[in-house]
């Protein structure tokens, strides 16, 4: 149960309106795992070639991409999963698209907006910092890189089975 009594002052009009406009917990929890979708770069990348493109099938968008057919076909899983993307087949071949009803502005306005708002200078690699501190900087790039998979997503994890026919179905 949160504290209802604070040791600095409290607007109680300010706490009102704040508590109206706030989600509920459990809205906030699936507005938290579907902006985590966006935390990958392959994921967020796709996202916005299929904006630009309108669909594109797994190996167009890998060349697009500059990542591999196995990283595409599994961030386009999650992407599915999570309802962001929709398919059609076309014989043997499999074109994604937004799904409908996709917030186009989500992409072309709000997040392009946050890129230049964000800190200029904040990255990533910030991260890898906390390991310069403890060694050198050749051993905190290392852990960076390793990671980092090719394509600037995440590592391959070979337990998770992802496969380039994950995507496809």
């Amino acid at each position: 149960m949160p504290p209802s009594s604070h040791d600095h002052p409290v607007s109680p009009e300010r706490v009102a309106a704040g508590r109206v406009g706030v989600l509920p917990l459990p809205e906030a929890g699936r507005l938290a795992g579907l902006l985590g979708m966006l935390a990958d770069p392959v994921r967020s990348r796709i996202l916005f070639a299929l904006v630009s493109a309108g669909e594109l099938c797994v190996g167009d968008l890998a060349l697009v991409l500059d990542a591999t057919e196995d990283q595409v076909s599994y961030a386009l899983k999650m992407l599915r999963l999570a309802g962001l993307v929709s398919f059609r087949k076309d014989g043997r071949m499999v074109f994604y698209r937004l799904s409908e009803g996709f917030p186009h502005p989500l992409l072309e306005h709000c997040l392009r907006q946050l890129l230049t708002i964000a800190a200029p200078g904040a990255d990533p690699a910030a991260e890898a910092g906390t390991a310069a501190e403890a060694g050198t900087a050749a051993e905190a790039g290392t852990a960076a890189e390793a990671a980092i998979g090719p394509g600037g997503g995440p590592a391959p994890d070979a337990s998770t089975g992802a496969g380039a026919d994950d995507a496809r179905a």
